[in-house]
């Protein structure tokens, strides 16, 4: 199992795959029964099939995922609902206190209500803040808890900095549509940092596939993805 490790306590994992260019050119040659043509070839009909959207072959490849991420995250995650998914559910189980601290704190973007900027705070000042508020929520969830209460209730005192876990499958077609959303500049920063996490995976599976994203339909900005695709342009 492969893993990247994402924010201060996250990671993504790679649990398992059936995806490859090679599945990919075979799914979109059965149509007129046929099979590879060659390397050149084949890397040139996936960047066709990218430029003209025809995608349905991409829903050969399938990638399982486990997930760490903050809740808020998750909610975010969650939105995208071509794939499967499985989480841990704190109704079964006792939530442990393992909470997303930020590095720094942004400021809120005044052009874009739902975005943020760099700002110049009390780093400080206002984690501390923060941290204070996890530990009386955290405190409060505990002393429910012991009291008796039942973990489907206690758990709504857990605020959405909660780390959670789930497994997740998806195949490449819907992949490339949450990096399209969630790599790009707009998104919000900690989930960038997982899409970067699963885009680095789906390069190294389907590098052809990868690398016709990029150049034939990617349109967002992310310095990384950004990078990869000066690289294949100039390649």
């Amino acid at each position: 199992m492969k893993e990247i490790k994402v924010l201060d306590k996250g990671f993504v994992r790679l649990v398992d795959a059936m995806a490859s260019d090679a599945g990919v050119v075979e799914a979109a040659r059965v149509s007129y029964a046929g099979t590879s043509k060659g390397e050149e070839k084949d890397k040139g009909l996936i960047a066709y099939l990218l430029e003209h959207q025809h995608l349905t072959p991409l829903e050969h490849a399938v990638f399982k995922f486990h997930i760490k991420c903050p809740i808020f995250v998750a909610r975010q995650w969650f939105r995208h609902r071509w794939s499967s998914y499985n989480e841990v559910s704190y109704r079964y189980t006792q939530s442990k206190d393992e909470y997303y601290i930020p590095q720094s704190w942004r400021g809120q973007d005044h052009k874009n209500k739902q975005g943020s900027v760099s700002a110049k705070l009390d780093d400080k000042a206002l984690t501390q803040e923060y941290v204070r508020a996890l530990e009386t929520a955290s405190a409060a969830y505990n002393r429910m808890i012991e009291a008796g209460v039942a973990r489907e209730m206690a758990r709504m005192a857990l605020p959405v900095a909660l780390y959670t876990e789930f497994y997740w499958s998806v195949n490449a077609r819907s992949l490339i549509n949450f990096l399209s959303l969630r790599a790009d500049a707009h998104a919000q920063l900690e989930i960038q940092a997982y899409a970067e996490a699963l885009a680095s995976f789906f390069s190294k599976a389907m590098p052809w596939t990868y690398e016709a994203f990029l150049t034939r339909l990617w349109k967002g900005e992310n310095p990384k993805l950004a990078s990869a695709r000066a690289t294949a342009l100039n390649s």
